[in-house]
């Protein structure tokens, strides 16, 4: 589908991207923007909070369907956005064919029923057009209210495996301490991983539910607690999953990252004791012991608050990190009047504190609160924060390889544009990404973000317009990056004069 706006796509078929002149034109900013970072949404799909804005019953319907997330997706790429974090399942419902659970209504309006195109894979490809990785975001153990199950009929997993799920505070659960539960989850993510080109797994209330010294599993402790105090057998339950999910995920495609979005606060600290709400007290949510044992890749904690309860959270959750990267999850939401009212600075400073104190990015809930540009988040993100795009930094405990020097940038003028291409490194799609780097002068700083043109490239060219008028010299290169973001030697400089003269 053909992008319009500023950085359009080239017309079907040719890859690469469009890069407007003016782009080399923006003065420099004062501070030196990060080269590395993880910038993150999460597009939530659950009643059609983000995307799809209505079901499609025609043809018509459908390519509104897909115009409407090529819209949010370009908005997120003019801002230099890299990450995306897609909701694929809700309450027991999934927005792909799936051979385990119903495809959700919020494509149709009947569950079961397909669009007429497979929606998690037209955002993989819509993302991976634009350069940015896609995540695929479960919801774990909720699977949805009486109504919900009613609507699912036979397709609900209530009503299939009875005996995995509990009724707590009016909807059903996961019991986390089945055994079987453990299995179920891992089909899901093992049909997931197997049958999609996503760069990650999210998940989502991968916890016990609110209210959770009510939740009835009272014969499933009696059972399998093994003499274990309640809290500390349920944190078991959870890490035990997780450990599953991610060794699953990794023995089909160890470049798959794992992630989650545990809650904001991590546990009680000296320097906010009465924090309240807490992953490790609260809901028996143990992330550090997940970093511990080498089985996340990224935590995307929700740290929805403000000042003593937001700062010394991140500093927690820094020191836990075990070299793993942690992003504090942003509540744009709460600028909205109706939410919190917050002001624009209480975002920027949270970005300007994670940063500082050593996270690898942001994440922002929601998408639809973002791309409104509340309070001007979306515009002081594009024209401040995010003025220069930002590599997604390297994964070494994946792996350290480094990736071969690609051959040097070809440069080829065809009127109003430049076709700069290179030769691939791999024949296999994805195994390498690739960063073109450039200036006006002689010289190429590629440890600077302000000579990246474009990153997280899967192709091999890249387009750019050019004024037919104009007369100035550019020195371009490329990098490649392994699936473990290791980046290689830059290749040779290339320097090209455009001018409407023959020189």
């Amino acid at each position: 589908m053909e992008k319009t706006n500023k950085k359009a796509f080239p017309p079907e078929g040719r890859g690469g991207f469009l890069l407007l002149f003016l782009f080399f034109l923006f003065p420099l900013q004062a501070v030196e923007p990060l080269k590395h970072e993880i910038r993150g949404v999460w597009l939530t799909t659950i009643y059609g909070l983000d995307w799809p804005t209505r079901p499609a019953t025609t043809g018509a319907d459908q390519a509104r369907q897909k115009e409407e997330l090529c819209r949010m997706l370009d908005q997120l790429y003019d801002a230099n956005f890299n990450t995306v974090f897609l909701q694929v399942r809700h309450r027991g419902d999934v927005i792909y064919p799936s051979g385990i659970e119903p495809l959700s209504r919020v494509f149709t309006g009947t569950y079961g029923q397909a669009p007429g195109y497979d929606p998690l894979a037209f955002a993989i490809q819509e993302c991976h057009k634009r350069n940015m990785e896609c995540h695929a975001w479960l919801v774990t153990f909720p699977v949805g209210t009486d109504q919900v199950v009613r609507q699912q009929g036979n397709q609900s997993v209530v009503k299939r495996t009875p005996g995995l799920c509990k009724k707590h505070d009016g909807e059903w659960y996961l019991d986390p301490g089945m055994p079987g539960t453990a299995d179920y989850l891992v089909s899901l993510v093992r049909e997931l991983t197997s049958r999609y080109n996503i760069d990650g797994i999210h998940f989502d209330y991968i916890r016990y539910p609110d209210k959770a010294n009510r939740f009835p599993d009272q014969a499933t402790y009696k059972k399998y607690g093994k003499g274990l105090p309640l809290a500390q057998w349920r944190r078991d339950n959870i890490n035990h999953i997780v450990g599953r999910l991610y060794d699953t995920v990794k023995e089909i495609k160890p470049w798959v990252q794992v992630s989650s979005a545990p809650l904001g606060k991590y546990n009680r600290i000296e320097r906010n004791p009465n924090a309240g709400w807490t992953a490790y007290e609260t809901v028996h949510q143990d992330p550090k012991a997940w970093l511990e044992a080498g089985k996340h890749d990224m935590l995307v904690p929700m740290m929805y608050y403000l000042h003593d309860d937001f700062f010394p959270f991140v500093d927690t959750w820094v020191e836990q990190a075990n070299g793993r990267f942690i992003v504090p999850g942003l509540g744009v939401y709460r600028l909205d009047e109706a939410e919190a009212d917050w002001e624009l600075s209480d975002i920027t400073d949270q970005i300007d504190y994670s940063r500082h104190a050593g996270g690898a990015g942001s994440a922002f809930f929601r998408t639809a609160h973002l791309l409104e540009d509340q309070k001007g988040i979306y515009k002081e993100l594009q024209e401040n924060y995010y003025k220069y795009p930002a590599q997604l930094p390297p994964m070494p405990w994946m792996d350290t390889t480094v990736p071969p020097t690609p051959s040097e940038v070809l440069v080829e003028r065809n009127g109003n544009e430049l076709r700069l291409s290179w030769d691939p490194l791999s024949d296999e799609a994805g195994e390498y990404t690739y960063t073109v780097h450039y200036s006006l002068t002689d010289n190429i700083d590629t440890n600077s973000a302000r000579c990246i043109l474009s990153t997280g490239i899967r192709g091999t060219e890249l387009f750019l317009p050019v004024q037919e008028e104009a007369e100035m010299g550019f020195t371009f290169s490329v990098t490649a990056s392994s699936r473990a973001r290791i980046e290689s030697p830059p290749s040779y400089e290339t320097f090209y004069y455009l001018s409407k003269y023959i020189k």
